[in-house]
């Protein structure tokens, strides 16, 4: 398939090319749409838009729950570089300094929860979802059985975690998930060899095995589902394909939802050098028709929606608050002082001061290329899936402009 082309119809919605036929993707849903529904430029013909605005296709849904971001320890035990809490480059090979250490107690999580019921109100929300982050969320234990079990007082409709899996043992993974945790995101650098060697221990020790093993022996006694998150770069590229075989043979497919990720330049002197090719948009859209086909879930392409935490100034619909009680606007700056938006004892800065300090998730990435670039990757590598999960019959029956 040739790259295809792209229509962007306001932020909030895409149109782009398959191979036999074009994609319609906004806050509603997605539709297929064929040529007569398009003019010569790829943009939606009046009679077309009428008919998926009618479908409900331009209108996102409702928030049901306000989304709460937690980092229970702002301490890690791993040495990443490419890491964004690094405060300076690594020159020992494992142990980048890091965001000053914070851990979050009992006090700081009945305040944190005092704030969120407060901000609840506000847009007469009554279900949260909790995210556990960090750091490392699991250098803190009771920190994180805490602050979920006293969550359930506001309606908790569920909870996840972004960990590294080193430190999730199947007892505190059964405990965790009696207390609601749903879901763990977990990381991997590409296939054992490359992984070790990128995502290493600060202590110097290798993680791949560690991981992985975690992983499965959790599966076996909790219902905790999980999102793995693959890294790409140069350092890896090679071995993603032999890291998703890996991981169907060793975990459960069915449990299991797998993003591909190509690394921004985002820590303090780390550089990427794959490019967002076409090359490399073929080798995305391989991977993942691999991982399909193995049974994994691979989370359909969407439009660029609104995050919930960082799009919304003073915490309408979330929130991302350190363990010491600062507030962030975007996990990505959490435990930065000079990026700190307020705290839950005294609310959000005065406008003036927030709009020098407000940062979206979707601005703060680098990449190695320019923007254009990078959104005929993301048209390619999306219309590829959308087309795969179309013609295996995976994707729900789409609605058809007419």
């Amino acid at each position: 398939m040739d790259t295809p082309r792209h229509a962007l119809t306001s932020p909030r919605e895409r149109i782009i090319e398959g191979a036999r036929n074009w994609w319609f993707l906004g806050p509603g849903g997605t539709a297929r749409l064929d040529s007569r529904h398009l003019t010569a430029d790829a943009r939606l013909r009046p009679l077309a838009e009428r008919q998926l605005r009618a479908e409900g296709l331009f209108t996102p849904s409702a928030y049901r729950s306000y989304s709460l971001t937690v980092l229970t320890s702002t301490d890690c035990n791993l040495g990443c570089g490419y890491c964004f809490q690094n405060t300076g480059t690594d020159t020992e090979g494992s142990r980048p300094p890091r965001i000053a250490h914070a851990r979050l107690t009992v006090d700081t999580i009945e305040r944190i929860l005092h704030f969120t019921r407060r901000q609840m109100a506000q847009v007469g929300l009554d279900r949260l979802r909790l995210l556990l982050f960090g750091g490392e969320p699991l250098l803190n234990p009771r920190g994180c059985r805490e602050l979920l079990s006293r969550a359930a007082d506001l309606g908790l409709a569920g909870a996840s975690m972004t960990s590294n899996g080193t430190l999730l043992t199947p007892l505190l993974a059964k405990e965790l998930s009696a207390l609601g945790l749903d879901i763990v995101q977990v990381t991997f650098d590409g296939d054992q060899a490359d992984h070790d060697q990128i995502r290493v221990a600060r202590t110097g020790g290798t993680t791949f095995e560690v991981i992985l093993r975690n992983m499965a022996r959790v599966t076996q006694v909790a219902p905790i589902r999980w999102n793995i998150r693959i890294n790409v770069s140069h350092l890896n590229v090679d071995g993603i394909g032999a890291l998703i075989e890996r991981l169907a043979e060793r975990l459960d497919p069915a449990r299991c939802a797998i993003s591909l990720a190509r690394v921004g330049d985002i820590g303090i002197g780390y550089h990427n050098d794959l490019l967002h090719t076409g090359a490399l948009a073929a080798a995305f859209a391989g991977w993942q028709r691999r991982a399909l086909d193995l049974g994994f879930r691979v989370p359909p392409p969407r439009p660029q929606t609104p995050c919930q935490m960082c799009s919304f100034k003073n915490g309408r619909y979330g929130a991302v608050v350190s363990a010491d009680g600062t507030i962030a606007s975007c996990w990505e700056t959490a435990g930065r002082p000079e990026w700190t938006v307020g705290s839950v004892d005294r609310g959000y800065l005065p406008a003036e001061q927030l709009d020098a300090r407000w940062t979206s998730c979707e601005t703060s990435y680098q990449y190695g290329d320019d923007q254009a670039a990078l959104a005929r990757f993301h048209d390619q590598v999306d219309a590829d899936l959308l087309d795969y999960l179309d013609a295996t019959g995976r994707f729900p029956t789409p609605t058809a402009a007419r």
